[in-house]
C-alpha cells in the first residue's frame, strides 16, 4: 500500500484533540506540544490496525509523552490503546518498561537510544496482528507478540501491568494519537504511515 502523509506540516487537518486546543500547534513545520496540558491529538482515522507508522520527535528535558495506536475509545486512551513511551531516558541504563521506546508498563527496551533533549529521534513503529516493532534511531528498540499477554494486569514474565485488558485482545483498528497531558513539551514531524 501507498503511504499516507498523517501531517502535511502546516495544519492540523486530518486530527483532533481531547484537551485544551491551545496545547498543540504547527511550528517550523512540527507537530508542536506546549506543555499547557493539551490531553490528546489523535487521528481522525480510526481504522488503523497493521502498519507501518514513521515519524521523528523531539523532546524538552524532562519531558514525559507517548505514541497511542489502535486506540478505540477516546474517552480512555490508557485502557484501550497501546502506547509506546515517549520520555526523556537518554543516557538511562539499564532500560525499563517506562523508557523511552518502551511498550509502555509491558515490554522494556532493549536499549535506551533516546537522544538528548532537544535533538532529534527517528521513529519506526510496525503494528502487524499480535507482532508489535519498534526501531528508534535506526536500532531495533522494542520487539513484543501481543499472544503472550494472555491475562490482564500481567505481563508474561509475571510482574504486574496496570492495563483491564490483556493485551492480547489489543488487535482492533483504531486512532493513533500523540499524549500531552504530563505538560512536557514535544515536537513530532514527518508523520506517515502505511498500511499492511
Amino acid at each position: 500500500m501507498a503511504e499516507i502523509e498523517l501531517f502535511d506540516g502546516k495544519t492540523l487537518n486530518g486530527w483532533n484533540m481531547t484537551g485544551n486546543p491551545a496545547g498543540w500547534e504547527v511550528v517550523d513545520g512540527a507537530i508542536y506540544c506546549n506543555g499547557t496540558d493539551g490531553g490528546y491529538l489523535y487521528t481522525e482515522r480510526k481504522d488503523f490496525r497493521d502498519f507501518e507508522l514513521s515519524l521523528s520527535f523531539k523532546h524538552d528535558e524532562g519531558a514525559n509523552s507517548g505514541i497511542f495506536f489502535r486506540w478505540t475509545d477516546l474517552n480512555d486512551p490508557v485502557q484501550t490503546g497501546i502506547e509506546i513511551q515517549i520520555m526523556d531516558t537518554h543516557d538511562r541504563d539499564p532500560a525499563t518498561t517506562k523508557c523511552c521506546g518502551a511498550m509502555y508498563d509491558c515490554q522494556a527496551p532493549v536499549r535506551n537510544p533516546c537522544r538528548s533533549a532537544g535533538e532529534w529521534n527517528s521513529f519506526v513503529l510496525t503494528a502487524n496482528g499480535p507482532s508489535i516493532v519498534v526501531v528508534m534511531n535506526d536500532e531495533a528498540t522494542t520487539t513484543a507478540d501481543l499472544a503472550q499477554w494472555s491475562e490482564a494486569s500481567a505481563n508474561p514474565d509475571g510482574t504486574p501491568n496496570k492495563f483491564k485488558r490483556p493485551f492480547c485482545e489489543m488487535v482492533e483498528a483504531g486512532h493513533i494519537g500523540f499524549q500531552g497531558d504530563h505538560k512536557g513539551v514535544i515536537w513530532f514531524k514527518d508523520v506517515k504511515v502505511k498500511t499492511l
